[in-house]
């Protein structure tokens, strides 16, 4: 998964945009996350989170 170009990973958003975006904490998103049901990338040597806006809009229809 290292070598994909940013092209084939498309747009990234922060855990605070998400948060934003599906008006929930950004804990509760990272919580999501670590459970699984909601996939995301380390970036950087911190390993902050990012999430695939795909992948955001697919767990937004899902659980609506």
């Amino acid at each position: 998964m290292a070598s994909m170009a940013v092209q084939e990973i498309g747009p990234m958003m922060t855990a605070s945009e998400v948060a934003e975006m599906l008006h929930l904490h950004v804990n509760t998103v990272k919580r999501l996350g670590d459970r699984g049901e909601l996939p995301f990338y380390r970036v950087c040597k911190r390993g902050d989170r990012r999430f695939r806006a795909e992948d955001v809009l697919a767990f937004l229809h899902k659980n609506r």
